[in-house]
């Protein structure tokens, strides 16, 4: 690639007409500046395999089939597929800043991520996308954007910021924004409240991504007639078919929590069922589970597995995805496209033999790009001092939503999946207060923004807590603090440990921090090595098991989620408890001098 255009950054990926008639003159004569000899290409047009070389001049694709220069790359027979694209993202998800993101998941295939940066708008707004968008330029994984669209994401909780259309509209401008992000607050676009029509009104002539779990009948249609057209939320096979025939994209996720996507799969591949409509995202998935299990590439390996053909699931992992966006030149190894490749051994197990990015063999020192964080993204704990009665539970509270035959309301955690339930159960009190054990462990939402005091307090099942506490400010999508556990002393310690470093992770046992990742950026990220994050990412799920967390999903991951008022069937904000479905609260806990 030429100096110019990496310097200027992918603000400058642009081609003037002496580059465009370099590139035909070189397309024409066969002139490469690099040859990846004897490779399976698969052909993501025709669904073909063949064994042909490719030749590559600077960082476009000018040619396939019989080539040769004086820089060849022999790949020996093995797999070259188009570069994976991630269809939807959130990479302060992955608690690392871009360039580490890159440096984790560019070795796995993935060359191109579609990234949705409202984790960190719900914490600082405008300033925390601009930071995003900043820190992502001129690095050898394509990083594109979508608006995040629902800041805050109901009306149910306190967040850090507040973006309305107008506030969208400079940033729409920018080259590597593509549209809306997920439109998760369905209840206000079916019911057409004027903030929300404005911003779909905004984007219409541009892509709206969608964010609709168990959206049917009627207000799927008018969901689908508001704008949205992807969905990566669908749970079961009657639900992507539903959505299918709306008209919807659908991407399928597995990540860190979200992972029961096998008997979905299974039925799409034995029914025969279209998949030129699907692609595959990972939403939120922990750099230790894509450390260990892959990345795209592994949603590819479980398509496969399932029954999809392998060049379907390359194409899912691609081109799909690429045409979906809009992405131009991504996707596919053809002439004109950029040379953005990935080796497989096999289109079975999808392991990567090698990965070329921006026409050249990538590197892990190519992300070594400095960036300077922004003083807005950093020091975003602000809240009220939390004391043992503000995590109070009392029966009175919960005795007026409790049943006639003395059941309470429980948040019922479902292994595998981000959808809780609403449940009744017997509670244990003393002296009028919940008593938490390890079966019905007790949830806190702590307001950290404007040092409101605000304290949401419930009861959870299914996280099995014994003898401690779990705590993070990572707590979609408001990201206020979210503490877990079977007793106050804990759980406070675990707050206090969190507020000390900046935000983060923490978990706790019998009054001992066993473990913590401090996340200073956002109370969302860190800075902080690759390495050094993933070592204290295992200690605190090993931390975690300790305390006895279930081994079907990440229990961080889970936790982060428990807080997130658009997932059905129930949440927990910082005032109180929510029925998603009937958008209104259980019981609001009362606020802090009440």
């Amino acid at each position: 690639m030429k100096n110019n255009t990496r310097e200027s950054g992918w603000e400058g990926v642009t081609v003037n007409s002496t580059e465009l008639r370099e590139r035909i003159g070189a397309a024409m004569k066969g002139a490469a500046t690099l040859v990846i000899k004897n490779a399976h290409v698969v052909n993501v047009f025709t669904r073909e395999v063949t064994l042909a070389d490719v030749a590559v001049y600077e960082d476009t694709i000018i040619g396939v089939g019989e080539y040769s220069c004086d820089n060849e790359y022999d790949a020996k027979g093995v797999y070259l597929c188009p570069g994976f694209i991630d269809a939807h993202v959130h990479i302060e998800s992955s608690m690392v800043t871009p360039n580490s993101f890159a440096r984790v998941v560019l070795p796995h295939g993935t060359t191109a991520i579609i990234a949705d940066p409202h984790e960190i708008a719900n914490v600082c707004g405008t300033e925390g996308i601009w930071a995003m968008y900043k820190m992502s330029n001129m690095m050898p994984l394509w990083v594109y954007f979508m608006m995040p669209s629902c800041v805050p994401a109901t009306p149910f909780d306190n967040t850090g910021a507040r973006i309305l259309a107008d506030d969208m509209r400079q940033l729409k401008q920018k080259s590597r924004m593509l549209g809306l992000g997920e439109v998760m607050d369905y209840v206000s676009t079916t019911r057409c409240e004027e903030s929300m029509l404005e911003k779909l009104v905004l984007f219409e002539d541009m892509r709206i991504d969608g964010h609709a779990p168990l959206l049917s009948g009627n207000a799927l249609n008018a969901y689908c007639v508001a704008g949205p057209s992807t969905d990566h939320e669908c749970s079961c096979f009657d639900e992507v078919l539903e959505k299918l025939r709306a008209g919807m994209s659908i991407l399928i996720r597995v990540g860190s929590a979200a992972n029961g996507v096998r008997e979905m799969l299974t039925e799409i591949a034995d029914r025969g069922l279209p998949t030129d409509n699907m692609m595959f995202c990972t939403d939120d998935k922990h750099l230790e589970n894509t450390l260990r299990e892959g990345h795209i590439n592994c949603i590819a390996r479980l398509a496969v597995e399932c029954g999809i053909a392998p060049v379907d699931a390359v194409r899912m992992a691609s081109y799909n995805a690429a045409r979906a966006y809009g992405l131009k030149r991504q996707g596919a190894i053809a002439p004109g496209y950029r040379a953005t490749m990935v080796l497989f051994d096999n289109l079975r197990d999808f392991n990567v033999v090698d990965v070329f990015a921006m026409g050249r063999r990538y590197e892990d020192t190519a992300c070594d790009i400095g960036h300077i964080l922004p003083a807005d993204v950093l020091n975003t704990i602000n809240c009220a001092p939390v004391s043992a009665r503000d995590l109070s539970l009392r029966r009175d509270v919960l005795g007026a939503n409790a049943r006639a035959d003395g059941l309470f309301p429980v948040i019922r955690t479902i292994p595998g999946q981000l959808v809780t339930e609403l449940k009744y159960e017997r509670l244990r009190f003393e002296d009028g207060e919940f008593a938490a054990d390890e079966r019905f462990n007790k949830l806190a939402v702590i307001e950290r923004h404007h040092a409101t005091g605000n304290v949401g307090v419930g009861v959870v099942e299914g996280l099995q807590l014994k003898d401690g506490a779990i705590c993070a400010s990572v707590a979609h999508d408001s990201h206020n603090i979210v503490v877990v556990g079977d007793n106050d002393e804990d759980m406070l310690l675990a707050v206090e440990s969190l507020v000390e470093c900046g935000g983060g992770f923490a978990v706790v046992h019998r009054g001992i921090v066993l473990a913590r990742l401090p996340l200073p950026i956002a109370g969302l990220m860190t800075d902080a090595p690759v390495e050094e994050v993933l070592r204290k990412q295992r200690a605190l799920v090993d931390a975690a098991k300790l305390l006895g967390a279930p081994d079907e999903s990440d229990p961080l991951v889970l936790l982060s989620f428990l807080a997130l008022p658009v997932i059905p069937n129930v949440r927990l904000t910082d005032e109180g408890l929510i029925d998603v479905g009937k958008t209104e609260y259980i019981y609001k806990n009362k606020a802090k001098g009440e």
